[in-house]
């Protein structure tokens, strides 16, 4: 390497911070072999003055536990070896560098040898022999203490992914990567390694932190929404937002709910489908309504079905029977009621209060449903038959052509029934009239521009 003089240095660097040239033009101004060399001469100027240009006379000696000091905390945090070397004012950041080399090789016996060849005693072979079993124990001591300590990171880290709800994004990553660190004084570079995260996007996301947050009065408002939406989706969470008076783009809306942790996180779980057909023990009535599912008339066309659920009793399993009328104009559940066995009389009930409910429609009316046996019963027919209304049944075996019915049945079970346990009739059934009550006055749906099914029947049945 070729030795320029101390004068020469202080010129070069004199004239790139007073702004006289680049390093491109100093290179070639002054005949220098890179500008790795003059990036030099600026940093240890500005780091150590004058004294950092001038070339050593000696072979600087550091002390043991210096060594160590700059190794650990290298080792312990995200400093480089540049500013590692101007902390313990250190002109060569390349001697850090050898001294992590050397310590991750031999440990803390890479700093402990005598400068100089070792003296030639009898016994050395010996001693070489107890320092070689020593060293061996030491490495094998400091191997289990850092896989303790990552375990004990991965438990801290882990544990609380879980408690918080931005866990998983790399905002909640670099937020709980920063508390760790904080908090227990984990080496940065080990939680980073845990948790999967850059450390560039680490670093991003630290500097964004003490920001303002332009989207705080989205967010408030989405999380009151939730409160009362536990099941609304980033479709109907803009809609809901719109109605609060907050626009925002459906995008920007499925991020924030990313962020917030208010994905929608539903089950879906089959299991036996309750069958209430029993053969023709009575009159089946042909398929009048044909899949023509849509309507422009309030209460002309109502469809209704059975469906079980299941709960515990003192550890014993029973079963609870739901039979909503449902009608097809907005989706509304005309009426319902809700049993321990599937009867009649509880069928029967439900229909009578349909039937009052619908007799303001001036068309002829059409129920229907499946082939099941309380719907092919006389007196199900005649009671049909005494209020002019035309019966219409499913062909066997087709759920298609109740397909509205089987859609809101999965729809009720999916956000209130599934990956749930109910332990009484009464727990179950409290659950059910408050989500029937919710479906009708408060979810909204983007078949019906956006209302509830009461509110599209009051806005457009006028």
């Amino acid at each position: 390497m070729s030795k320029y003089p101390f004068e020469l240095k202080l010129q070069v660097v004199h004239e790139y911070l007073s702004g006289m040239g680049g390093y491109g033009y100093l290179q070639d101004k002054y005949h220098l072999k890179g500008t790795s060399q003059l990036l030099y001469w600026v940093n240890s100027y500005k780091e150590f003055g004058e004294e950092g240009l001038r070339p050593k006379r000696h072979n600087t000696v550091y002390p043991t536990q210096l060594k160590l000091n700059a190794v650990n905390l290298y080792l312990t945090t995200g400093k480089s070896y540049r500013e590692i070397a101007n902390e313990f004012k250190i002109n060569n950041s390349a001697q850090i560098a050898r001294w992590v080399l050397d310590y991750r090789e031999n440990g803390e016996f890479a700093f402990s040898k005598t400068r100089g060849r070792p003296r030639k005693e009898p016994n050395l072979p010996l001693k070489k022999k107890k320092v070689s079993e020593l060293r061996d124990t030491e490495q094998e001591l400091s191997k289990l203490q850092k896989e303790n300590l990552r375990l004990r990171i991965e438990n801290e880290y882990f544990k609380r992914a879980e408690e918080v709800a931005t866990g998983t994004t790399s905002e909640g990553k670099s937020r709980l990567v920063q508390y760790l660190q904080r908090r227990f004084k984990f080496p940065l570079k080990v939680i980073l390694g845990i948790a999967g995260l850059p450390k560039a996007t680490y670093y991003y996301w630290v500097a964004r932190f003490e920001r303002p947050n332009k989207d705080e009065a989205i967010e408030k408002e989405m999380l009151l929404i939730r409160t009362e939406h536990a099941n609304a989706g980033y479709r109907p969470m803009v809609e809901l937002l719109k109605q609060k008076g907050l626009h925002a783009n459906h995008k920007k809306v499925q991020r924030l709910m990313r962020k917030l942790g208010l994905c929608v996180t539903v089950f879906w779980q089959k299991s036996r489908k309750y069958n209430s057909y029993k053969g023709a023990i009575g009159k089946v009535a042909k398929n009048k309504l044909h899949r023509r599912f849509n309507t422009s008339i309030p209460h002309q066309k109502i469809t209704t079905d059975t469906t079980e659920f299941k709960y515990y009793e003192k550890g014993i399993q029973k079963k609870l029977y739901l039979n909503p009328y449902l009608d097809l104009y907005n989706n509304e559940v005309l009426s319902y009621t809700i049993s321990k066995q599937p009867t009649y009389l509880a069928i029967t009930t439900a229909l009578t209060q349909a039937l009052e409910i619908t007799s303001d429609c001036p068309y002829r009316r059409t129920f229907h449903s499946d082939q099941g046996w309380a719907y092919q019963m006389k007196n199900y027919v005649y009671t049909l038959k005494s209020y002019h209304v035309i019966q219409s049944m499913s062909r066997k075996g087709n759920c298609h052509d109740n397909s509205v019915m089987e859609n809101f049945f999965g729809l009720l079970k999916q956000e209130i029934y599934y990956g749930h346990v109910f332990e009484s009739f009464e727990e179950l059934q409290r659950v059910i009239i408050t989500w029937i009550h919710y479906y009708n006055t408060k979810r909204i749906k983007k078949k019906l521009n956006w209302m509830s099914p009461i509110q599209y029947r009051l806005m457009y049945s006028k």
